[in-house]
């Protein structure tokens, strides 16, 4: 089981990004997958989620009209686009299935670094 977000950066404020999420295996088949940050000095927060078909998604309030989760069954991916980037956005982000239990996972996988500058 592998999960690894890329695609992450430096960017200025109001800027763009598009994360990339890899995953393997029963990691990605049937499931709810969703994004999640960490920023320094603080606990990890949901960012996003979206359902195996993709027709149902959720977003954190943080960042609702700005980002967008897109998923491809086909290539087992699952993509955050992010636009008007804020420096409160500036974190590590992270992919994993979506489960009412994601605080407490073992395994996060390797999460990619997003920093926005001021």
């Amino acid at each position: 089981v592998q999960l690894q977000a890329s695609g992450g950066g430096l960017v200025q404020a109001g800027g763009y990004l598009r994360l990339s999420c890899a995953a393997s295996g029963r990691t990605f088949s049937g499931y709810v997958m969703g994004w999640f940050r960490q920023a320094p000095g603080k606990e990890r927060e949901f960012v996003a989620s979206i359902t195996w078909s993709g027709g149902r998604t959720a977003y954190a309030d943080s960042v609702k009209g700005r980002f967008s989760i897109s998923r491809d069954n086909a290539r087992s991916m699952v993509y955050l686009q992010m636009s008007s980037l804020k420096p409160e956005d500036t974190a590590v982000y992270y992919c994993a299935p979506y489960s009412s239990n994601w605080r407490h996972y073992d395994y996060w996988g390797q999460g990619t670094q997003v920093t926005v500058s001021s």
